[in-house]
């Protein structure tokens, strides 16, 4: 694999996870689709993920994940499951794309930036939801869970069709996200005893 496919490799890895941090199952659902649109190629350890039944459970599982999110109770239950998930999916996109490349350095990059990716994003919505639920009693979840699944939506076909910046748009995201938790750190408490 030459250095310019690698990048746009670890690109498309990149956009896929930072997708999966906003919901698991749309960025492979979203890869078997592309690779049977031609519109990216699995490497023959991968090609399961464009097989019919293999789609049609992704299918499934994306429109479970989906609506789950709208029962009020559930979408933070759901939280706890899903950011364990959203980090394996994370890794499993970013390998699948970058299959070809040196296996240690294939699953070092998987890990790594796949994997940490979609775990920093799926914190970030954990965060979100939390604090709607805090401040409006979980009436605005919903909203939230549409912002996030069109999110994953936008980020899945842009990196599909433009990796590149669907990478650099997800660097400016985590150096955002990066810098938000640490200006909060950085913040004194207020003081409330007078």
């Amino acid at each position: 694999m030459d250095l310019w496919t690698s990048i746009v490799a670890l690109s498309l890895g990149l956009g896929l996870s930072a997708a999966c941090g906003f919901r698991v199952f749309i960025p492979p659902l979203a890869m078997g689709v592309g690779a049977r649109a031609g519109l990216m190629d699995l490497g023959e350890s991968w090609s399961w993920m464009s097989e019919t039944w293999v789609m049609a459970i992704f299918g499934i599982a994306t429109v479970l994940e989906i609506a789950a999110y709208y029962i009020p109770w559930l979408d933070n239950l759901l939280d706890t499951i899903t950011t364990p998930s959203a980090i394996v999916a994370g890794i499993i996109v970013t390998s699948s794309s970058l299959d070809g490349m040196d296996p240690t350095l294939q699953w070092i990059l998987a890990i790594v930036a796949g994997g940490g990716t979609a775990g920093t994003i799926q914190l970030g919505t954990v965060a979100t939801r939390a604090l709607s639920t805090a401040t409006t009693g979980g009436i605005a979840n919903p909203l939230v869970s549409t912002i996030e699944a069109g999110a994953c939506i936008f980020c899945t076909i842009l990196a599909l069709m433009l990796p590149i910046i669907a990478a650099i748009m997800v660097v400016a995201l985590l150096i955002f996200a990066i810098l938000k938790i640490t200006n909060r750190k950085q913040k004194p408490e207020p003081n409330l005893i007078t």
